[in-house]
């Protein structure tokens, strides 16, 4: 292993284990801070929720445990705003990525991109629909409903069926999450 792979691997476990530390209170001063400028308590749930990498990992946490919301309306709340861009980056995010591509550091980006949701989603190229449930369900770092677009689209899952598998797979991670919101535990 080169050093230069050395040192990004070093880097991302920093990122991930740094995100995962203070990733919650950032999110707690966030959504403390728009609800103090006046914002809407639900629009920033779905907000946080519509968000790459935080999804509902990060909303239903912050809904229930710093906006005071009861646990259903952040899960519906959550959930809803999690699938929001689902539909659109089933349809567009290959088109997306081919465009940026045209750039040096849009290639660089798109290749990382495909390279890295093709390592993480074997569940996803083995077991397809099932695995891709599994795979937007567990919810981990660099898992969830943007990731899951991106591996139905390398692995060639219709588009219903990956909406359907997605949807699932985000039902999946709102029942784990709560779960340990509710019992104390945070794990985004």
């Amino acid at each position: 292993m080169s050093s230069r792979t050395k040192i990004l691997i070093i880097l991302m476990l920093f990122l991930v284990c740094g995100t995962m530390l203070f990733g919650e209170t950032y999110g707690e001063r966030t959504a403390a801070n728009l609800k103090a400028k006046g914002w809407n308590p639900s629009l920033i749930v779905i907000l946080i929720s519509a968000l790459p990498i935080v999804e509902l990992r990060g909303s239903i946490p912050v809904a229930i445990a710093v906006l005071g919301m009861p646990w259903q309306q952040a899960v519906a709340l959550s959930i809803l705003g999690n699938m929001l861009p689902i539909p659109f980056l089933l349809l567009f995010l290959e088109w997306v990525l081919k465009m940026i591509s045209h750039f040096p550091w849009g290639k660089k980006f798109s290749d990382w991109i495909y390279h890295r949701t093709r390592k993480k989603g074997k569940v996803v190229e083995r077991y397809e629909a099932i695995g891709l449930t599994i795979f937007v369900g567990i919810p981990l770092p660099m898992t969830g409903g943007w990731t899951g677009s991106l591996a139905a689209k390398i692995f060639g899952i219709p588009f219903v069926k990956s909406l359907l598998c997605i949807f699932i797979g985000v039902l999946l991670a709102a029942v784990i999450v709560t779960s340990l919101t509710l019992l104390g535990t945070t794990i985004f």
